[in-house]
């Protein structure tokens, strides 16, 4: 099917693709996000210009956005661990939970309609792109992190976020450990160790319940997960994600957290309108 595409076509999507790949390890480095915010539109367009069924096109954007976001993430995460920013008890108190949320959101995703995952897409998108452009890291609601049922409450909601639209969790993880006063870096850090688990699972559920899907999609797929999509975009965002991350712990973000909630609202418009107009 790609190579049926005219070469006018092939020329738009291989620097569209490139290009997400590098915004995807910029931004995973530097928030500590899976980067795939960037990656389901990204895919969203590529698969509709391959002739991607929209009944599952949703499904096979978020399946291979997570596949791509373990690669990210453990580049990230290595780098900053080796800066020591990174706080193991909250990894441990989030893992088994987020598992559950991202399990419980694969087999959802499997029988939903795609209007549901991008309905779930622009709510959290947005609301990430919101909390960007305030750029209020100092709002906290405490001083100290909730008892272990708040924690496996946190960590079932950012597995559930992660399997239905696409992302690590990283960005959520991020924002709820700043509103228990956990510093900018830390939180960072510690959100790109999730990221880097919670996306396995979810790329299990969503092969397993895309199997019984076999067409139409691009070839070649494993169930909702794209090899196509991975092969091109995985090396990318993976071998970029470390200087992102480097560049974290030494840049002014505010600039680049307005070009991120910018970006983010613009992605969620375009979803919403497809939501609406079709």
């Amino acid at each position: 099917m790609l190579a049926a595409l005219p070469w006018s076509e092939l020329a738009y999507l291989i620097p569209a693709l490139v290009a997400g790949g590098v915004l995807t390890g910029l931004l995973g480095g530097l928030f500590g996000v899976g980067g795939g915010g960037i990656m389901v539109p990204v895919l969203y367009e590529v698969f509709g210009m391959m002739g991607m069924d929209d009944a599952y096109r949703m499904q096979l954007c978020v399946g291979t956005s997570l596949a791509v976001i373990v690669p990210t993430s453990f580049t990230s995460y290595r780098t900053h661990k080796a800066k020591g920013a990174v706080l193991p008890g909250i990894l441990k108190a989030w893992v088994g939970p987020a598992i559950v949320g991202i399990l419980a959101g694969s087999a959802l995703a499997s029988v939903a309609k795609g209007w549901v995952l991008q309905t779930a897409f622009v709510i959290v998108i947005s609301a990430l792109g919101t909390k960007s452009l305030i750029g209020r890291n100092d709002i906290t609601i405490s001083d100290r992190l909730p008892g272990p049922i708040g924690m496996a409450a946190y960590g079932v909601l950012i597995g559930l976020a992660s399997s239905l639209v696409g992302i690590s969790g990283g960005g959520i993880g991020t924002n709820i450990l700043l509103l228990y006063g956990v510093p900018i870096h830390a939180a960072v850090a510690t959100s790109a160790g999730i990221g880097m688990i919670v996306p396995i699972p979810g790329v299990i559920g969503y092969i397993i319940g895309g199997w019984r899907h076999m067409d139409p999609r691009p070839p070649p797929s494993l169930g909702f997960v794209s090899v196509l999509g991975f092969v091109i975009l995985a090396p990318i965002p993976a071998f970029i994600a470390p200087y992102g991350a480097r560049l974290a712990h030494r840049l002014s973000r505010r600039k680049l957290e307005i070009a991120f909630g910018l970006f983010f609202l613009f992605v969620a418009a375009r979803f919403l309108v497809a939501l609406i107009w079709g």
